[in-house]
């Protein structure tokens, strides 16, 4: 007779990123249920916003992940724009589209890094981590930091393309154009790694449709929403971006955990020849609407209103939304869902008859 029983995985665990806990019901080895705890992390950080000034909460939204805060910090800004009909200039929408693909390319590479890692491919994962070096070197140059880089601010962005930062990004084009694709056929031609992965965790295209799957989740299950293709925002209407799923390249998408890594490192590719086409067209103008600090809060001081944004993520839909109040400097409030409280609803069916 199998033996039923439930183990809790997190909220504090080494393969956890984030405070989420999972409840698996076990018969045997085998999942034949589970139940998903997000953790209330952000409510925390909402709330700390209404006793802050929209320039002050962008340091806030920036740590809402270490690996994605980027987005967020741009999510929060279009939603403080859009209250308050704030312009950016098109030189700084650029510059926000290339760090945006400068982080989904970290986020990318990590992920899958850390997927070999997690199934036992030590030797890939070492190669994944040597390969994001290069991406927070770039990073780096910009803006002086590998991680919360603090580039945006209301009404474009605090810092330039320079000269060596150009050559940078450049350098990096070429490093991951020559170097990523060995990393890609060492974990895609090796059967052990493809065994672990293939028909593993599967969503299939009504179950991600059904249960609100988002982003790469949802792509690898064969849908196609890409919001920077369906909603372009920044300057990714100038670019054409067309959502990457498996069935346009294998014939057919699974929806398993090894499609979701083909889809992130397709997306590396995708996202270099972004990263190369905003370089190759980069405008001459201002970065910045406003450069006098006090000055843009005396504007937003006078907005009244709710702004909302929602942009494509590395792990997907990223939605802000914002509400100013006339007279007030404070944000008034302020609500955030990550693309992983999407996600998490599909999670369980992912689980299911998985040792």
């Amino acid at each position: 007779m199998e033996k039923k029983y439930t183990i809790p995985i997190g909220p504090v665990h080494v393969g956890l990123k984030e405070p989420i806990t999972a409840w698996l019901d076990l018969e045997g080895e085998k999942i034949v249920g589970a139940t998903i705890r997000p953790g209330a992390i952000h409510r925390g950080i909402e709330f700390m916003a209404r006793d802050r000034n929209p320039i002050q909460v962008i340091y806030l939204s920036e740590r809402i992940c270490g690996i994605c805060s980027f987005a967020h910090v741009i999510a929060f800004l279009r939603a403080v724009e859009d209250a308050a009909e704030y312009p950016v200039p098109v030189r700084a929408q650029y510059i926000r589209t290339l760090v945006l693909e400068l982080e989904r390319l970290h986020s990318h590479i990590l992920w899958a890094g850390v997927a070999c890692y997690s199934i036992g491919f030590d030797s890939a994962f070492h190669l994944g981590m040597v390969l994001r070096e290069k991406v927070m070197d770039v990073l780096e140059a910009l803006s002086g930091n590998r991680v919360n880089y603090g580039v945006a601010t209301v009404g474009g962005v605090r810092w330039d393309i320079t000269p060596e930062v150009a050559k940078a990004v450049r350098e990096m084009v070429k490093y991951y154009k020559a170097e990523f694709g060995a990393f890609y056929d060492v974990v895609t031609a090796d059967p052990i790694a493809k065994a672990r992965m293939r028909n593993v965790g599967v969503l299939t295209p009504d179950e991600a449709v059904r249960y609100n799957a988002v982003g790469p989740t949802a792509r690898a299950s064969g849908i196609r929403c890409d919001i920077r293709e369906t909603s372009p925002y920044e300057a990714y209407a100038d670019f054409n971006v067309k959502a990457i799923v498996p069935q346009d390249y294998y014939g057919k998408a699974y929806g398993d955990v090894f499609d979701r890594f083909l889809v992130r490192v397709l997306e590396v590719q995708q996202s270099l020849n972004i990263v190369e086409r905003v370089m190759d067209g980069l405008p001459e103008g201002e970065i910045v609407h406003e450069k006098n600090l006090n000055k843009v809060l005396a504007s937003l001081k006078k907005a009244e209103g709710t702004g909302w944004a929602v942009l494509e993520a590395p792990r997907g839909d990223n939605t802000h939304v914002v509400h100013l109040k006339a007279g007030e400097e404070n944000v008034n409030w302020w609500k955030v869902r990550a693309p992983t409280y999407a996600n998490a609803v599909s999670w369980p069916l992912m689980f299911r008859d998985n040792e």
